[in-house]
């Protein structure tokens, strides 16, 4: 078996997906997953299945299909699908508005304005619409429908009648007017005009559409932010000279220099010299890696401090970061693709009023009545079932939630996000920068008998601020100001720093440093450094004039926020569970600080998306929150990822739910917010088709006037308006 990957075109809804796919697997030996948000196909295919097969099978069915394009990362990238959305939806909001006036306001309906409002309406229905007719057309070719086929029926019913009243009946006569009664009467249809229905149908269903358009293509901006995380240009040696070539040039074997600041181009073995290796963004381990020669390295790392020359082991697709590259990709195809609450209804919805509509015109003509009011009542009843509130329902309970989780400092990213938060009770927290802060800093300071803790810190503080290491920097940041001038600092490569602090040689660095040079610790300070080094902390020794004087303990710091973000996931109905990529001693010690019971620790990047996926097969929904590179592929792995605002783009591209503060308790926020606004986008659906399922048999017995008409759109419309406005009060 072989791999395909295809991009598929003219998908708008979740069924399309699922046609898709159930094609693809009718042919021989094909397995094939369709998926609508990447608007990707992955497919397994039997040795000599050529793609253009499944390509000619994927036109078939009405849609189009290509092998992905080979492009270099581009942020900026233009959508031409998400910019012709855009410009119907501007073109046909600016002409529908005055449409919609005329017909709703008597004072505005001056002589001829029913023939205003066809030249107005007619391009909003038949140009803005055009992406809902030709996606109706596809659906009715297979024997489907869904909202697009609603709307499109709809739409043509209420433009075809109002040509008809204006052409044929008595609509077009000048000083013809919408006369609004609340009344219940027959009426034969001939003076009526339904052209506000049609033309803000479109405009609000193109607006939905478009804010899903551009939430769907979030998905491939976490591949490109990943991919920009590699270096571009690598200086080479050869015969002992640099030359800087592009890292595409670069082979196994080359030799690369990395000067201190430096990223790592590509994944390779230490040739000479001596650093610590900040890989924070991918194993998210706070501490950096000592390496030296012989030691493993790899790319998109960054070089603090020595200069490094390194063996290029692994380039191209083969690295660490191309490989996460690849899981990201692929957990977003794996990911299921929840259908819109609306293409569901509407597949039962739309059977159904035409079976009415049917019935009603077979009902009057077998009565005896004319032709026309036998028409009047079957147009009537489907252009009352066009669900011009249904339009408003999601974008606007989106628009109001996303809109006010904004001003908490919570971005969503769509519909299909809220889908989520309902179901999920997993929550996989990231230790490093989600639950802890994410940086080195002091937390303990151990000396000996009858010693100065403050002066400790002032001399130790003063060298470690000639040092580059983050160790380093943490005991410096920390130490009183002004921080005293260092003569003769000496760096010694993996264990320590040297040098005259106000008049004393200081050494700060490893126990078996100060123990080379007659410096031993005492017995009740080194159980206090066993204590802490059993935590998960990093320890530091202190001596000076040949005498050990004591020890600073260094550690990434739990958020003093994240001990009650638990609680109130926890009362969400959630079970937290720690993930880190940090040693067994120091997740232990974080998860007892913030009433984490189940920690997971030294798990690799596809040991994260490994672990998401374990607890999804057991039936688990599972909510992963992540900072971090590392963190990417395991975020989109699960059922909803969040990511912390103080992380790296690529976690929160990759995300479903953005938090722009670095407080855990706003992920208790966005569930709680995402759960509010999915309960508003559900009730403002079952109203907006309750309003049309109570008219449709008052339209099925002819007694619609358009004053009814026009009222149930408008109260429809106002109530799922008005419902969406209640999560402004969100707290």
């Amino acid at each position: 078996m072989g791999s395909v990957e295809l991009e598929i075109g003219g998908m708008t809804c979740a069924s399309c997906a699922t046609r898709i796919e159930r094609k693809l697997n009718k042919l021989d030996g094909v397995e094939a997953t369709v998926n609508y948000a990447t608007e990707k196909a992955k497919v397994a295919v039997p040795a000599g299945l050529d793609a253009m097969a499944l390509i000619a099978e994927i036109e078939k069915a009405g849609y189009s299909a290509q092998l992905p394009a080979r492009t270099e990362p581009d942020a900026e990238h233009r959508d031409p699908e998400l910019d012709g959305l855009r410009q119907r939806l501007i073109v046909s909001a600016i002409l529908t508005v005055p449409v919609v006036l005329l017909a709703m306001i008597p004072a505005l309906q001056f002589t001829y304005w029913q023939w205003a409002s066809l030249t107005l309406a007619a391009p909003v229905i038949v140009w803005g619409g055009w992406p809902f007719h030709r996606a109706a057309w596809t659906n009715l070719r297979h024997g489907a429908a869904t909202m697009d086929t609603l709307v499109s029926l709809g739409t043509i019913a209420a433009f075809g009648w109002s040509l008809y009243a204006l052409f044929l009946g008595t609509a077009g006569m000048p000083g013809m007017r919408h006369v609004f009664e609340f009344t219940l009467a027959r009426s034969d249809g001939a003076s009526n005009i339904y052209l506000e229905v049609g033309a803000g149908v479109t405009t609000f269903i193109l607006a939905g559409r478009y804010v899903e358009k551009r939430a769907k293509r979030r998905a491939g901006a976490a591949l490109r932010a990943l991919l920009e995380l590699g270096a571009k240009d690598v200086s080479v040696l050869r015969d002992g000279v640099e030359t800087t070539i592009p890292i595409d040039d670069l082979r196994v074997g080359d030799e690369f220099v990395v000067r201190p600041g430096e990223k790592i181009a590509t994944d390779g073995v230490v040739v000479s010299g001596r650093s610590a290796v900040d890989a924070s963004m991918l194993t998210g381990e706070s501490v950096p890696v000592e390496v030296d020669e012989q030691d493993p390295v790899v790319g998109a790392t960054v070089n603090t401090s020595g200069r490094l020359v390194v063996r290029a082991t692994r380039v191209g697709s083969d690295t660490r970061l191309a490989q996460m590259a690849a899981l990201v990709e692929e957990a977003q195809t794996g990911k299921a693709e929840v259908q819109r609450l609306a293409d569901r209804i509407s597949g039962v919805f739309v059977p159904i009023v035409l079976v009415i509509a049917v019935a009603a015109l077979a009902g009057w003509l077998l009565a005896g009545f004319p032709a026309t009011t036998a028409f009047t009542a079957a147009v009537a009843v489907v252009v009352i079932a066009c669900p011009c509130a249904l339009g408003l329902a999601t974008p606007t309970a989106l628009l109001v939630g996303t809109g006010r989780g904004a001003q908490l400092g919570i971005l969503i990213t769509g519909p299909e996000v809220l889908e989520s938060t309902r179901r999920v009770d997993t929550v996989v927290l990231d230790k490093t920068g989600t639950v802890t802060e994410g940086r080195m800093a002091l937390v303990d300071v151990v000396v000996e008998d009858q010693g100065d803790a403050e002066e400790l810190l002032r001399l130790a503080g003063a060298l470690e601020h000639a040092s580059e290491h983050p160790i380093g920097r943490a005991v410096a940041q920390a130490a009183p100001a002004p921080l005293l001038p260092v003569d003769g600092f000496s760096n010694i490569a993996g264990r320590g720093v040297e040098g005259i602090v106000d008049g004393r040689r200081v050494i700060v660095g490893r126990e078996s440093l100060l123990a080379e040079r007659s410096m031993p610790l005492s017995e009740s300070t080194a159980a206090a450094k066993a204590q802490a080094e059993g935590e998960g902390k990093t320890v530091v020794a202190v001596g000076w004039d040949g005498t050990a004087r004591g020890i600073l303990v260094v550690a990434d710091t739990v958020r003093a926020t994240s001990a009650q973000a638990i609680t109130e996931l926890r009362a969400l109905g959630l079970t937290p569970i720690l993930l880190t990529g940090d040693n067994e001693a120091a997740a232990r010690s974080i998860g007892a600080q913030v009433g984490v019971d189940e920690v997971i620790a030294e798990m690799l990047p596809e040991d994260k998306v490994a672990t998401v996926a374990r607890l999804q097969s057991e039936g688990r929904v599972v909510a992963m929150v992540g900072d971090g590179v590392n963190d990417a592929p395991a975020l989109v792995q699960a059922d909803l990822g969040i990511a912390m605002g103080t992380g790296t783009d690529v976690a929160l591209e990759a995300a479903d739910i953005a938090l722009v503060r670095d407080d855990l308790r706003s992920a208790a926020d966005a569930i709680r917010l995402s759960r509010r606004t999915l309960g508003t986008i559900r009730s403002n659906l079952f109203w907006a088709f309750a309003y049309n399922v109570a008219a449709i048999p008052i339209a099925a017995f002819g007694m619609l006037n358009p004053m009814l008409a026009g009222a149930a759109m408008a109260l429809s419309s106002v109530f799922v308006v008005g419902n969406s406005l209640r999560l402004r009060a969100f707290r």
